[in-house]
Parts: C-alpha cells; sequence; structure tokens
C-alpha cells in the first residue's frame, strides 16, 4: 500500500517554515483508519490555531494507511517520514516542525531524524522507555504533558527529555495540570502554547522564554534515570 499524501491545509505564497501534524491511534491496527476518525478530529482545532496564529507557515496533516503503531514496523512513523519526502519535494528545504499528539508523538519523535526537520512538539506522546532517541541528538524537543493523563504516562514524555539530552539534543519538558490525555480540558492553552513553541522552533526569537532557558540548558547533562528519579523536572503551567 503507498503512502498518502499530506493534507496541506495552508499554503502561503511565500512560506518560511512548515508544521505537519501527527494524530494518535493505537498499538494494533492493520485496518485503514475510519472516516469518521476521533483522533484525527482532535487536531483540527489545533491545525485552526496554527493557521491563525502563524500566517506564513504551510500546515500539513499526516494522513495514516493504518490504524495502529503494529510493531515492529512502526507504520505511523513510516507515514510520517512518507510525508516529509512529500513536503519536500512540493515546498523544498523548508525548516519542519513535528507535532504529534498520543501515537502521533511517538511517530513525530522517530521520525525527527529527517533532514527537513526543525523540532519536535508531542502533546501527550505516547513514548516507551526502549523507543531510541539518537536521531534527536541535533534536535530542539518541547514535550507538553498533563499530570492526569490516564491514558500515556507523562513519566515517559520526562524520560524522553532527559535522554535527548544525554543523547546531545535540545529538550524541555512542560507539565499542563489539571487537563487529560485528550487535551479537552485546558483546550486553549494546549493550543496557545503549542502555537507559541511551533514559532519558536521556526524562530528562535518567538520561543518563550522559560521554554528557550531550558532548551538552551548543556546537552548530555543530567543524572541517569532511576525508577523513581528520571533526573528531569518539567516546567509545570498554572493550574486553574
Amino acid at each position: 500500500m503507498e503512502p498518502h499524501p499530506p493534507v496541506v491545509h495552508r499554503r502561503p505564497a511565500q512560506p518560511r517554515g512548515a508544521v505537519l501534524l501527527l494524530h494518535g491511534g493505537r498499538e494494533t491496527g492493520p485496518e485503514p483508519p475510519p472516516f469518521w476518525n476521533l483522533p484525527g478530529q482532535r487536531m483540527r482545532p489545533l491545525a485552526r490555531a496554527l493557521r491563525r496564529g502563524l500566517p506564513d507557515t504551510v500546515v500539513a496533516g499526516v494522513r495514516y494507511r493504518h490504524r495502529g503503531w503494529n510493531p515492529p514496523r512502526a507504520d505511523a512513523a513510516r507515514d510520517a517520514v512518507a510525508a516529509l519526502d512529500s513536503l519536500v519535494a512540493e515546498f523544498g528545504d523548508l525548516p519542519v516542525v513535528l507535532v504529534g499528539h498520543s501515537m502521533g508523538g511517538r511517530a513525530a519523535l522517530w521520525a525527527a531524524g529527517h533532514h527537513a526537520v526543525r523540532g519536535v512538539v508531542g502533546l501527550a506522546a505516547w513514548m516507551p522507555p526502549e523507543d531510541p532517541v539518537e536521531q534527536l541528538a541535533d534536535r530542539r524537543v518541547v514535550m507538553f504533558h498533563s499530570d492526569r493523563d490516564r491514558m500515556t504516562d507523562p513519566r515517559g514524555s520526562w524520560l524522553c527529555v532527559a535522554r535527548t539530552r544525554r543523547a546531545g539534543g535540545r529538550a524541555c519538558g512542560v507539565c499542563i495540570p489539571g487537563s487529560d490525555h485528550a487535551m479537552l480540558r485546558r483546550a486553549g492553552l494546549w493550543h496557545a502554547l503549542t502555537v507559541r513553541v511551533v514559532a519558536g522552533l521556526l524562530d528562535p526569537a518567538a520561543m518563550p522564554a522559560e521554554i528557550a532557558a531550558e532548551l538552551a540548558a548543556e546537552a548530555g547533562g543530567g543524572p541517569a534515570p532511576g525508577p523513581h528519579r528520571i533526573g528531569y523536572e518539567p516546567i509545570a503551567v498554572p493550574g486553574g
């Protein structure tokens, strides 16, 4: 089955960069996603926020061939790489930021070694501790997670940040208290922060100051993770 081309939601006349959205899925699902696919629908408000906030940026979304990750094939990551190739073929060597939710966050991290990728934003990402991070060595990674997520463990995101730093990447974690896996509670905050961080990954001068300071921290530092200590403390935005 041939990969689907990405769905391009915005084509600016003179784009300065691109953002590629990757929605969630499930661990196993060889069938195609249904026409009314809830994980895909969850990304629509975020796509609108990115189009409003970044008018000179291409906004596109990945269309998966399969509903699941389907180990060991990692189908969603393969589709992400194919979508990146398609964006390069259409728009040239624009810097690309990958934004992935849940399984899409895992796919974004796996695909981050693509030459077009400038950085990754993981939203409630599914990130098992054994997943590779070597591809993140020269990338900037910002992971958002709620402390009340019951679908994916936020500790996976914070461990990913620590492992990315030790691999030579620049990484930061942001905890959003009182939200959920689907990003429905405090949705406006998820969207606003994502827009600001994507803007900052494309132009470092636009990055929120606290996140910029974390990303500027020396790569390779931090204690080794253990069962009760991951060696990284995320930024916590206000609750309420």
